[in-house]
């Protein structure tokens, strides 16, 4: 008999306290309702370890211990579903679901893309440059600030990135935190290559750096392996998530765990999206996770700090940075370009980490307060749903001497 469609799933439980069984795990009560085969992962203990292949992909399964958002994902039957839907210990189960990377390929062509310097000598990318990021380096480099990249992995052995590199989890089945696909690594060395003689220099040079793939080299990814991905991110204390990646429909569960990331003092960042957007950003297309109020979403605009024809925008929109034609680091040690709000978010999540340097015992709130208060406008004065509070600013906001205002993320 031929084995039942498995499909990928969402299990959010209630609180251990207001479960109707109270003695048993979650894991405990997913593998009593299940006969299909399962092989459960912590994500808390996934440090010094990935899922091996040995494990089929189908039987993968990720148990999240967050206590406001206690969650298990795997592939299972319909039958299956249906059986855990109805257990009083379940609060909901929703539908896995695929996301992407958020780089432009072809289409980058036929846009009017900024002039690169060599980088035969080491080299400040425009990027980087036009953010203020180098004045910034006198007060901090962000020595000692964890920025975890959820992405396609990082190439740890690059020679821009040895230095910064700390190490990497994958959750994606069957593959290493390795990337082998470039967008990873090229959104790493935005953040943080290193000061080194060569190459070239991101906007936090000197932060730690930690590989979250969430992305298979494909460069596509399930929602439940970025819930996954974030849950480690909390469990082995990040500073900064830097998410150069999103889509539709993601699970409510997705948002819960960005939620909870944020409450434990955590900064997420994430591109809003290559959707394309209106004169005005309104409707909104920006993606999940950047639509959400806990999540930075960030758009691309040019050197010319003109919003990028391929950026999404709207009311979710807090800051931009540049996102055309960026120089940065990619796999074997070479560098290259690419385009898209992928890559203007590693420029917002690198001066997150300087500017957490420079004021080190602030909380995620007070960083972003630092970097939206202090963003150079660059639509109508205020906030606008192109350009969100302005084009961050390392410089200004690293180096502010009196706490900043308070500013609302969106919407």
């Amino acid at each position: 008999m031929a084995e039942a469609t498995r499909n990928s799933v969402i299990i959010t439980f209630k609180p251990k306290d207001k479960r109707a069984d109270k003695k048993k795990d979650k894991v405990e009560i997913v593998t009593s309702e299940v006969s299909s085969k399962v092989t459960v992962f912590e994500t808390s203990k996934m440090s010094s370890m990935n899922v091996p292949r040995s494990v089929a992909p189908e039987e993968v399964a990720f148990d999240i211990n967050q206590y406001e958002t206690p969650i298990v994902t795997a592939s299972l039957t319909d039958k299956e579903i249906k059986a855990l839907k109805g257990n009083p210990n379940v609060a909901k189960v929703e539908d896995d679901g695929t996301f992407y990377a958020l780089d432009i390929y072809p289409r980058v062509e036929s846009l009017v893309i900024e002039g690169q310097p060599t980088v035969l000598a080491e080299t400040i990318p425009g990027g980087v440059s036009q953010i203020n990021a180098p004045p910034a380096w006198d007060c901090s480099r962000a020595k000692g600030i964890r920025v975890a990249v959820l992405d396609t992995g990082i190439d740890g052995a690059h020679p821009d990135l040895a230095a910064n590199y700390k190490g990497g989890v994958s959750f994606v089945p069957g593959e290493s935190p390795a990337d082998g696909n470039s967008h990873g690594t090229h959104c790493a060395g935005t953040i943080a290559a290193a000061i080194n003689g060569i190459g070239v220099v991101g906007v936090a040079p000197a932060a730690s750096l930690y590989a979250v793939k969430v992305l298979s080299n494909s460069g596509s990814g399930q929602w439940s392996w970025l819930i996954a991905g974030i849950s480690w991110c909390i469990a082995n204390k990040m500073h900064v998530l830097s998410m150069s990646l999103g889509g539709g429909g993601a699970p409510s569960a997705l948002e819960t765990m960005c939620n909870t990331a944020f409450a434990n003092g955590l900064l997420l960042v994430a591109a809003a999206g290559n959707s394309g957007h209106t004169p005005t950003g309104v409707p909104s297309t920006v993606g999940q996770p950047g639509k959400y109020k806990s999540v930075i979403a960030v758009s691309a605009i040019d050197s010319a700090n003109v919003i990028a024809p391929f950026s999404s925008a709207g009311p979710e929109v807090e800051i931009c940075a540049n996102g055309v034609n960026v120089l940065s680091t990619i796999p074997g040690g070479g560098y290259g370009t690419k385009s898209g709000t992928s890559m203007a978010c590693p420029h917002v999540s690198g001066a997150a980490a300087v500017v957490w340097g420079a004021h080190r015992f602030a909380s995620n709130v007070q960083i972003w307060n630092l970097l939206g208060s202090t963003a150079f406008n660059l639509g109508p004065p205020g906030w606008d749903a192109l350009y969100g509070y302005g084009r961050v600013d390392v410089n200004l906001a690293a180096s502010a001497l009196v706490p900043a205002p308070n500013v609302p993320l969106k919407p």
